[in-house]
């Protein structure tokens, strides 16, 4: 499927911070079908019980994903609000998984997403949908030098993902 942008990353967010050590460093594009997709590898350091990743850490990715998706409409950020998983079953680490995401409703204060976590035969894993109440950066953060901390752009030349 086409790609027709790349998303930001940030320095620290443990989703996609480039910089954190603990973290997922994950990369979202946005896909012709209008959704955000991402893929990410669970570390062992990400487990809950041995062979399983942390549910809380399964939820801050389908957080992530959904959340994301509002950009492929509009420059807004979003701060969650209600966020509901199911987790379907085992979500190993140490293997390539797939998140997809998608906005179900948008309005002018807030917005509802979807996310889905898949493993590399196409099981679904663990799904959530998210509200977000949209706000401009500068009321998420008063750090102003944070600003420059969720804008990080890494170029690669992907122009198209299987999903």
């Amino acid at each position: 499927m086409k790609v027709l942008k790349k998303q930001t990353n940030s320095k620290m967010c443990f989703i996609c911070g480039v910089d954190n050590p603990y973290g997922l460093k994950a990369e979202f594009y946005e896909m012709e079908n209008n959704t955000v997709v991402t893929f990410v590898e669970y570390k062992e350091i990400h487990q809950s019980y041995p062979g399983r990743t942390h549910g809380g850490l399964i939820s801050a990715l389908l957080d992530e994903i959904a959340g994301r998706a509002i950009w492929i409409y509009e420059d807004v950020w979003g701060v969650t609000t209600n966020l509901n998983v199911k987790f379907r079953k085992v979500v190993p680490y140490g293997t390539k998984l797939k998140a997809v995401g998608e906005i179900t409703k948008n309005t002018k204060r807030a917005f509802v997403g979807v996310g889905k976590l898949y493993d590399n035969e196409g099981n679904l894993l663990a799904e959530a949908e998210a509200t977000y109440l949209k706000l401009p950066l500068d009321k998420i953060s008063t750090d102003e030098d944070s600003h420059e901390d969720v804008n990080v752009f890494i170029p690669d030349d992907i122009k198209e993902l299987e999903v």
